[in-house]
C-alpha cells in the first residue's frame, strides 16, 4: 500500500474508528493551518524537499504530510508524482496563489481562505473578486426550463410528463 493510500485509508475509510477519524482531522486541520501561515508568508518561495524533510521542517508526522501533499495538489504549479510518492521523494510545494485561494473556497475552508496572510498577497476586492468567481463555478445552471410533472412532455407525444417520459 502506498502512503496516500494508507493517509486515505485513515482519513476517510468507514473501517477506521470514528472517533479515531476525528482526533486525526481535528489534529491535521491545527497543523495545516499553521503550515499554510508559513507558506503565505513567503508565496513566491518555492519550498522543496523531500516528504521526509518537509514533514521535519513543519513538525508533523509523514502521514500528516502525506495528507497536506494531497490536499494541495490542485494548486501546485507543477504537481508531484502524489501516488508514487515514498518519505525519500523530492516534492514541491511551490503553489500558483490564486488557483490556492479559490480551492480553499471550493472546499468550504475558511479557516485558511481567511487566514490573515491573504492580505499581503491579495487586495479585499481581489480576494472578494476570487470568492465569487469560485462561487459562481460550483452553481448549477439548468440548461432549459424544468419540467412540471403535469406539463405536456418535452418529447411530443401530447401526453403529462407523469404519465410520459416522466415514469422512469
Amino acid at each position: 500500500m502506498t502512503l496516500l493510500e494508507q493517509w486515505r485509508y485513515m482519513a476517510y475509510s468507514p473501517e477506521v474508528n470514528q472517533g479515531e477519524q476525528k482526533r486525526l482531522w481535528d489534529d491535521y486541520f491545527k497543523k495545516e493551518k499553521g503550515i499554510y501561515k508559513e507558506l503565505l508568508s513567503s508565496p513566491d518561495t518555492e519550498v522543496k524537499g523531500t516528504v521526509r524533510e518537509l514533514a521535519e521542517k513543519y513538525g508533523i508526522g509523514i502521514m500528516t504530510m502525506i495528507g497536506f501533499l494531497d490536499g494541495i495538489e490542485e494548486s501546485l504549479k507543477v504537481p508531484n508524482d502524489i501516488e508514487h510518492i515514498d518519505e525519500d521523494s523530492t516534492v514541491s510545494l511551490a503553489f500558483d496563489k490564486v488557483k490556492l485561494y479559490k480551492n480553499m473556497v471550493e472546499v468550504k475552508a475558511d479557516w485558511l481562505y481567511g487566514l490573515p496572510e491573504w492580505e499581503a498577497i491579495f487586495t479585499e476586492e481581489e480576494r472578494e473578486q476570487y470568492y465569487k468567481e469560485q462561487k459562481r463555478a460550483n452553481t448549477f445552471v439548468r440548461e432549459s426550463p424544468k419540467v412540471g410533472r403535469n406539463d405536456p412532455c418535452p418529447c411530443g407525444s401530447g401526453k403529462k410528463y407523469k404519465f410520459c417520459c416522466g415514469r422512469a
